[in-house]
């Protein structure tokens, strides 16, 4: 299949093999049908200020609950399309179980991701068996009340009331919740330039081994300079109306191997160590953290800490509103919100083990319903017996 990243500068370009995902996944039985069409390079050459869901190559990405509905950045696609030190692989599935199996089939180690070499030997990676009713029962929950707090605004209400009532849940199942702090939570929402910072310096290095790998290149691009080059002479890419600006930062910026970015990587761990997420596991006791989903995603990525999301609510009276310039829907009525379990590193089976026992409570997925419906179901694709 092309690997394009949303782009033509890579339409008919060639991969030496699959990934070591997709290879695990084949040998598990599992059959590629497709693939999404992610924010262009992995929401990676816009500015944030732009759409989501957008490629050159696929066109918008709609969320399913609401007419021109924002699909966010992992769900149009892009949690496939990872960089080094922020983002890793995981499912995205209807049930915490089907997410279990599929994580069953890709855990281990890859001779292509030296990430990977550091995963303890001892660690739980029995992700099916953590799926049991009872995984809530005396689990420690901690709730950062003062991020929910710095990050709530107008549209995020009837979520909120949600989540609170949520915890209720938590509770009746067993479970202990414990008001936390993330003790730097406001500096860490104040400097808007370091994960920009850490993601560009990567950005810069890994494309360029990427670019290297592949059989066949069909515009000999090497470079992020060349890349973005390319990207601005050529009238399928919509540029200047879809900008290049998140590259012209990196270009400006120092890549990986700098004192620079070292001094920024340990900023961000600082604030999701000791400042964040893992230093309030440890100082407390916990288990896991719980947030609403829409604040989580934040407080794990550079500390490489688990998450795990189910449906909690859809937004109820709220008013549209409008996201970006291209009029992307970003909160309306029927929308569907999430709730998140934060763990520690390594922590996986854990985490899906209280997602799975909260979901077996609440069985929210079937009570939010999609404005858009699939009209081809696989049957008619594949064919029937």
């Amino acid at each position: 299949m092309n690997n394009t990243a949303g782009s033509y500068a890579l339409v008919g370009a060639k991969a030496p093999s699959d990934s070591t995902i997709a290879k695990k996944l084949r040998e598990a039985g599992a059959i590629i049908l497709g693939k999404t069409n992610p924010s262009e390079w992995g929401s990676f050459r816009i500015p944030w200020d732009s759409s989501n869901g957008w490629s050159a190559y696929g066109g918008q990405t709609y969320g399913a609950f609401y007419p021109h509905q924002d699909p966010s950045g992992s769900s149009s696609g892009s949690a496939v399309a990872a960089s080094e030190r922020m983002d890793t692989i995981g499912p995205i599935t209807k049930t915490v179980k089907d997410s279990a199996y599929v994580l069953q089939s890709i855990v281990g180690t890859d001779v292509y991701d030296n990430y990977t070499s550091t995963i303890p030997d001892n660690v739980d990676k029995d992700f099916v068996g953590a799926c049991k009713l009872t995984a809530l029962k005396g689990a420690r929950l901690g709730v950062p009340r003062n991020v929910i707090s710095l990050m709530s605004d107008n549209t995020t209400d009837s979520m909120i009331a949600a989540f609170n009532n949520t915890l209720d849940i938590l509770r009746s199942a067993g479970a202990s919740v414990i008001d936390t702090d993330f003790p730097a939570a406001q500096d860490f929402l104040n400097d808007t330039l370091l994960a920009l910072q850490i993601m560009s310096a990567d950005f810069v290095v890994n494309i360029e081994s990427y670019l290297k790998q592949l059989t066949h290149n069909p515009h000999n691009i090497s470079t992020l300079l060349e890349l973005r080059a390319w990207t601005r002479q050529s009238p399928l890419e919509s540029y200047p109306a879809k900008s290049t600006g998140v590259w012209d930062f990196a270009l400006e910026n120092w890549d990986n191997t700098t004192p620079e970015f070292w001094q920024a990587y340990q900023k961000g761990l600082y604030y999701d160590v000791e400042g964040g997420l893992l230093g309030t596991i440890k100082r407390h006791g916990l288990d896991a953290v719980v947030l609403p989903s829409k604040f989580s995603w934040y407080f794990a990525a550079v500390a490489g800490a688990p998450v795990v999301s189910i449906p909690m609510g859809a937004m109820g009276d709220e008013q549209p509103v409008l996201v970006d310039p291209d009029g992307l829907v970003g909160s309306a009525p029927g929308i569907p919100f999430g709730f998140s379990f934060l763990g520690e590193k390594w922590g996986d089976a854990k985490i899906v083990g209280l997602a799975y026992a909260m979901e077996q409570r609440t069985r929210v997925r079937g009570e939010v319903k999609p404005v858009v419906r699939p009209w081809t179901e696989l049957g008619d694709v594949v064919g029937r017996k």
